[in-house]
């Protein structure tokens, strides 16, 4: 699952980061995104890891009927987490983010049994890398990245789209250009969204409940980069089990 970019509401805010109290704001929202967001892959890795070690619950999950469930349940998730915000309190919205994590955790088990663990670790120290200096940017730039967000928006159907053709056709090379692609795309989203989540702080300035709820939807969106660009990166960093 993962591909669905949650979209934030909220008052546009000028490109200005200066003053040391919107510093301040920025940086207890961001502390909070990025430790929910460090404890969703942590809970992701813990799941996906304790199914593949029992057979039994892996087959189980790997069923056509409990994949469709759990990828059912994902986007309902995503969509309730995002738009009843106002309606469910942060704990709500944090156990629901959790929940989240943990059924992506089931589905992603399948990595361990694809991929050697020492590339799945590689790969995912490669894209640690790559979306802390891509977040920083987004995060340190004064250009506004909005019309960057609209090309990679359309960029992210394109390979929706192609990823769903390639299925029936099986081409090697539509393969490599959609993982390459994909890896370019998640960053640049990276960029974007930690910009866009930047505003949403200083828009949010001093209401300790609102940028609690707000912090999980801010997790979410990172979460769901990181996952997609760590996917896409193990496609040729990863290594498969003969």
């Amino acid at each position: 699952m993962s591909m669905w970019n949650p979209q934030i509401t909220g008052r546009a805010e000028p490109l200005d980061y200066a003053t040391d109290a919107r510093q301040g704001v920025v940086v207890r929202f961001f502390n909070a995104v990025y430790a929910w967001m460090a404890t969703g892959l942590a809970v992701t890795g813990v799941v996906g890891w304790l199914v593949y070690t029992h057979p039994d619950a892996m087959r189980s999950v790997m069923t056509r009927g409990a994949s469709l469930g759990i990828f059912i349940a994902e986007l309902v998730l995503v969509v309730v987490i995002s738009s009843a915000l106002r309606a469910i309190n942060a704990t709500a919205a944090t156990l629901l983010f959790l929940v989240f994590a943990a059924l992506n955790g089931l589905m992603l088990s399948v990595i361990f049994f694809v991929y050697t663990l020492p590339s799945i670790a590689a790969t995912f120290a490669a894209c640690a890398a790559m979306f802390a200096a891509m977040s920083f940017y987004g995060m340190v730039t004064k250009s506004d990245l909005s019309t960057l967000g609209k090309i990679l928006f359309m960029a992210l159907i394109g390979l929706i789209v192609a990823s769903v053709v390639n299925i029936f056709f099986a081409s090697s090379a539509l393969y490599w250009i959609i993982s390459y692609a994909g890896v370019i795309i998640f960053a640049g989203l990276t960029a974007y969204d930690t910009q866009r989540l930047r505003q949403l702080a200083l828009s949010i300035g001093t209401d300790g409940t609102l940028a609690a709820r707000m912090s999980v939807v801010g997790a979410l969106m990172l979460y769901l980069d990181f996952i997609n660009m760590f996917l896409f990166l193990l496609r040729f960093m990863g290594n498969r089990k003969n």
